[in-house]
């Protein structure tokens, strides 16, 4: 496959000017473009590309999770052949302190099929509590404290990099925080409770970027508060707190 990280001399001058246009821009006015730019072809994606190659080594961004998302979604060949080559498992390490497999949350993830991917953090979660959680689907509160924070990170940030920054457990903790702990104004806050009915799962959950941030993932949310006191107290997020 062509080298498809070209300098402006060898790029098209539409290309350029494209390109020009969306290195400069903010990134809310980045965001925007991206529906535009895959649209134009190879050279929106010779773009992208550069653009995501340069930005590597660096700290992810809302910005470039979209970019990685608008690749990994088109039906261009090179930007495939460009992430299998490039990044093959995505732009997050995906770090596990006990040999946990993350690719198909990843996976899932990038592709915005938020539901199965709350599904799948969910048996996540239960393998990292051990083979009980696992048989019974679920977790209990006092098994929370003993997930490993570096997998928990791992969860977080692929939820925050594949979601424009909407869902994540830190976001919970940080709207949760920023609130005095007070439930009555969390749940109707991310959308789980509206005056005293319950969010009924999974038909009135918003499975995309137009529900209230923090809004997912639902961290056992049928069973109660126990369990996501106990996962937004963990000690994972104190250093991540905004």
């Amino acid at each position: 496959m062509p080298d498809l990280i070209t300098t402006s001399a060898s790029m098209p001058s539409e290309v350029v000017e494209l390109q020009e246009k969306f290195t400069t821009s903010n990134p809310k006015n980045q965001l925007q473009m991206l529906p535009q730019i895959i649209a134009s072809g190879l050279p929106g994606i010779e773009v992208l590309v550069a653009w995501l190659q340069q930005q590597r080594g660096t700290k992810q961004t809302v910005v470039m999770g979209a970019v990685y998302q608008a690749l990994y979604s088109s039906e261009s060949t090179a930007a495939q052949e460009y992430l299998d080559r490039e990044l093959p498992t995505g732009l997050i390490p995906l770090a596990s302190s006990l040999g946990v497999d993350y690719t198909q949350l990843q996976q899932l993830l990038a592709r915005q099929e938020f539901e199965a991917a709350d599904k799948l953090t969910t048996e996540k979660l239960c393998e990292l509590a051990g083979a009980a959680a696992v048989k019974r689907k679920w977790i209990y509160f006092t098994e929370v404290t003993q997930l490993p924070t570096i997998d928990l990170h791992t969860i977080d940030a692929l939820w925050l990099l594949h979601s424009e920054g909407k869902f994540g457990f830190s976001i919970q903790r940080e709207m949760w925080v920023g609130m005095n702990k007070n439930w009555d104004k969390f749940w109707p806050k991310i959308g789980w409770k509206e005056g005293n009915n319950w969010t009924r799962y999974p038909g009135s959950f918003t499975w995309n970027l137009t529900a209230p941030r923090g809004h997912l993932p639902l961290s056992n949310q049928l069973r109660g508060v126990r369990v996501i006191s106990s996962l937004l107290s963990h000690p994972a997020w104190e250093k991540v707190d905004v």
